[in-house]
């Protein structure tokens, strides 16, 4: 199950990344070229509404933003400060990194908890009831975003969602840590899927390229 939800994961950071980047490169280009004196070009360009594109840009990094924060508990990239925790004796040190934890996964759960309380009403139950055919005449639908007119609640769902998976990949990396003392850490040095091609090491590779220097060398005093 968890394997599933961390390709999940990877699957949509990479995703949003991909789509924001196009899109934005899309509405660069878009405002760029309509600005060029081209009769037939300018006023097919004209004719194109991208005033969307920053709206949604905007709100798929703040997606991108609250999963990427869940990844980053899951693989360690996050920055920390862990000097004094370094120094303390091996009991104390394992007391602190689980309080630590802890309250990472406190305060991540009351803002997803929060955020959940927001969504719900900022028009999720409007929509949930009025799909489920329930009476929903005194209930407030909920505002619309300016340009895209999304249902804003769908935008403020990434608040609960991302919150509450980086709350539950504390609880995973605390229990990790219970069992094996070690917390995740990322190695800004390694590139996934590198090691899969079969790469040497630097000092067997300093060595093959020396031998075959020197046989080459050699070969070419006995040609001489």
């Amino acid at each position: 199950m968890m394997k599933y939800l961390d390709h999940l994961e990877e699957i949509i950071i990479t995703f949003l990344i991909a789509a924001a980047t196009v899109i934005i490169a899309l509405a660069v280009g878009h405002r760029y070229l309509s600005g060029l004196p081209i009769p037939a070009l300018q006023d097919w360009l004209l004719t194109i509404n991208m005033s969307w594109a920053q709206e949604l840009c905007i709100y798929m990094f703040v997606w991108m933003a609250k999963f990427g924060a869940a990844y980053g508990v899951r693989s360690g990239i996050h920055v920390g400060v862990d000097v004094l925790v370094t120094r303390l004796p091996d009991s104390w040190r394992k007391v602190t990194v689980v309080i630590a934890i802890l309250g990472g996964a406190l305060f991540t759960g009351l803002i997803g908890t929060l955020g959940a309380k927001f969504v719900w009403e900022n028009g999720f139950h409007y929509a949930l009831f009025n799909k489920l055919g329930m009476n929903v005449t005194d209930l407030i639908e909920g505002p619309i975003t300016p340009d895209l007119e999304w249902p804003t609640w769908i935008v403020y769902s990434a608040v609960p969602l991302g919150s509450y998976l980086m709350c539950l990949r504390f609880l995973q990396v605390g229990v990790a840590f219970l069992r094996t003392g070690e917390l995740p850490h990322h190695d800004h040095a390694h590139v996934d899927g590198i090691d899969e091609i079969g790469t040497l090491d630097s000092t067997e590779a300093l060595e093959e390229y020396e031998q075959h220097k020197f046989n080459h060398k050699e070969a070419q005093g006995g040609v001489k």
